[in-house]
């Protein structure tokens, strides 16, 4: 067999091939040092030198597996799966993968942005201001669509003026705040995308 592998190359050492290392030495299997080409040997992860590691939850979709952040100088330098979830025992979907775009990509919005009804530019807005014209557009809505009760006097004490749709990318813990939150509004269609 020496003589075989031997006279396959002879411009390249015959220790340098992978298989002849893998026959000749103790890594019969060819899971360590004998797979290993001399190029990976100084390589390190990008997580190595993170400073902490935080855990999260995936955010595209309401399977909920774990991640791992790694962060280094207070910036998200990588994100994986968690080995230790129940729910997906460290493996991620391409997307869930992908979650590092999302957090570091450039074309992420950092600001609030707002289109007046007719206006044809953007402009930026306070976030705190934002917030008060959600709520205020929410108690409106809620005003305008009251019902007090129906036309045979009988109590309604609801508005149809609000809707909820949920969808595929919350979570059980979520569906359960949004649902309780507009049932305390008084709002009667609350729906999710994925029972649709």
């Amino acid at each position: 067999m020496r003589t075989w592998l031997g006279s396959i190359g002879a411009s390249t050492p015959l220790g340098s091939w992978p298989v002849y290392r893998q026959l000749t030495g103790t890594d019969r299997l060819g899971r360590g040092a004998a797979a290993q080409s001399p190029q990976h040997v100084g390589l390190r992860p990008r997580t190595a030198s993170a400073d902490r590691v935080a855990g999260s939850v995936c955010p595209y979709c309401a399977v909920g597996c774990a991640q791992k952040v790694y962060v280094r100088d207070e910036q998200v330098v990588q994100i994986e799966g968690d080995p230790d979830s129940p729910i997906s025992r460290g493996r991620l979907c391409p997307k869930g993968s992908a979650s590092l775009q999302l957090v570091t990509g450039p074309q992420r919005l950092d600001k609030v942005r707002y289109r007046a009804p007719y206006a044809t530019e953007w402009t930026e807005l306070d976030l705190h201001e934002a917030m008060e014209m959600i709520a205020d557009r929410v108690v409106a809505a809620r005003e305008r669509g009251w019902q007090e009760r129906d036309a045979q006097g009988r109590r309604l004490n609801r508005t149809v003026g609000l809707a909820a749709l949920g969808g595929a990318t919350l979570d059980n813990e979520e569906n359960y705040l949004l649902k309780k939150l507009f049932t305390a509004m008084g709002a009667i269609q609350i729906e999710n995308q994925a029972r649709i």
